[in-house]
């Protein structure tokens, strides 16, 4: 039987640090080179003097290195030193960066710490995130009520996870894996996932004000779980995914389960109502760029 719940979307002015406008994706910690290239020309900044040090030429590809504990670039064999251990790549218009064999947007942030190693940040506008996100964590050709669950339960996950700097002592915010969510950057994203992010935007899942940790999962093998610790949003519910064996640790939504909800006629809130408990349903401020 379809929950019946009108669904009452709470404008709260959430305060976090001007940096929270966009998350921080760490792509590359810690290894020893980072390579780079730009769709159009692109520029490097010097990030603490704001100052152009460098300018990218498109589709052709630089490496970037530490040594003792400033960056270089490496181009035709030229090693140019920056005198920084931190810079920003920028496009120069509308264009996209590229590393690790897939094409992202927003900028580029490379740092070098005390060891002669780099690492690579992807910072971008938490929709935009959310695009590459979305597709790689659920099919696109799934049920619409069900990508915009996902969307949804994306996006709370990185926020919540962005306030309470599961990662802030490694300079970003999330990591592109299973870890935290799966990003593939703009290379992953797909009409009707990036439709459902849009037809969502800013929806997230509170709890006395404060943006939920949305856990989800595969599947759970018949029965969704909590952790040990327990937490007061979520609860135990049957699955709905079907006879699939458990892929992932069980907590929160399940994905298959989610989209056969939707394929019975759940839309995305009555899904989340479903595996969550004891939330409301609010609506980012603009404070947060979207």
């Amino acid at each position: 039987m379809l929950i019946k719940k009108l669904i009452v979307l709470i404008c709260i002015m959430f305060i976090f640090t001007q940096s929270a406008q966009a998350v921080k994706v760490g792509l590359q910690d810690q290894v020893k080179e980072v390579k780079i290239a730009s769709s159009v020309p692109a520029e490097i900044f010097d990030a603490r003097a704001n100052k152009v040090l460098y300018e990218i030429r498109p589709m052709k590809y630089y490496l970037f290195f530490s040594k003792n504990n400033l960056l270089y670039v490496e181009r035709d064999r030229d090693k140019i030193p920056l005198n920084t251990n931190r810079i920003i790549i920028k496009t120069k218009g509308a264009g996209f960066l590229c590393s690790k064999r897939a094409w992202y947007r927003g900028k580029f942030i490379i740092t070098s710490k005390a060891t002669n190693y780099a690492t690579l940040i992807n910072d971008i506008p938490l929709e935009e995130y959310l695009k590459g996100v979305v597709p790689s964590e659920m099919p696109s050709k799934w049920n619409d009520e069900a990508l915009k669950a996902q969307a949804i339960a994306a996006r709370s996950y990185a926020v919540a996870t962005s306030a309470a700097g599961k990662h802030a002592s490694r300079g970003f915010d999330l990591v592109d894996t299973t870890q935290d969510q799966v990003y593939g950057g703009a290379s992953a994203e797909k009409k009707r996932t990036s439709k459902a992010v849009d037809d969502t935007k800013g929806i997230v899942l509170v709890q006395d004000k404060r943006v939920l940790p949305t856990y989800y999962h595969a599947s759970s093998g018949g029965q969704t779980k909590v952790w040990n610790s327990g937490s007061s949003f979520l609860k135990t519910v049957p699955s709905f995914d079907g006879n699939l064996k458990k892929n992932g640790h069980g907590v929160g939504m399940s994905q298959h389960g989610a989209n056969n909800l939707a394929a019975k006629g759940y839309n995305a809130y009555q899904i989340l109502n479903y595996f969550y408990k004891d939330f409301k349903f609010a609506k980012l401020s603009d404070n947060w760029d979207i």
